[in-house]
């Protein structure tokens, strides 16, 4: 069984991600969409748990999805696992560098472990998380971006609705 990480803060969930989720269920038999904390990112608006309850609602159609969380370094987590590749999504050339940078870093630690880049559909290819949370912090409707119960965790969060 052919086994790959997504990691990433998921910080909320789009409809981006789960494109990715999707398009590497085709390559492989099983995917563990792993929430990590990324300190570079500063606080995150959902905690961890909220954050994994937020994806295990989002994927309740997917079978051989799972989610899990983990705190260091992602090789050792996929390698742990028994994942032989870790997913990431590029959505514009400007992700490009950052993630060529980390499959680089990561491959280094160890060869095992692959990095697959995918691409969402061009629909989601402007979407991010931080782009999400902005637009739903000043009110904007985000619910084409998002799954419906994401929606209205973000209005919760930011006392809309």
């Amino acid at each position: 069984m052919k086994m790959a990480i997504y990691p990433g803060s998921f910080d909320p969930i789009t409809n981006g991600h789960l494109d990715i989720i999707e398009r590497a269920l085709h390559i492989f038999d099983r995917v563990i969409v792993s929430v990590t904390r990324n300190v570079e990112k500063g606080i995150p608006l959902f905690s961890e748990r909220e954050r994994k309850d937020l994806i295990t609602e989002s994927i309740v159609s997917l079978k051989n999805v799972d989610v899990d969380s983990f705190e260091g370094l992602m090789v050792d987590h996929a390698s742990k696992h028994g994942a032989v590749a870790a997913i990431r999504g590029l959505r514009a050339l400007s992700d490009f560098e950052f993630e060529f940078k980390m499959a680089l870093m990561n491959r280094s630690l160890n060869e095992e472990i692959s990095t697959l880049f995918l691409m969402p559909h061009a629909k989601y290819t402007h979407v991010s998380s931080s782009m999400v949370r902005e637009a739903a912090s000043l009110g904007g409707g985000v619910s084409e971006y998002v799954p419906p119960h994401v929606d209205k965790a973000l209005k919760e969060k930011y006392g809309y609705e």
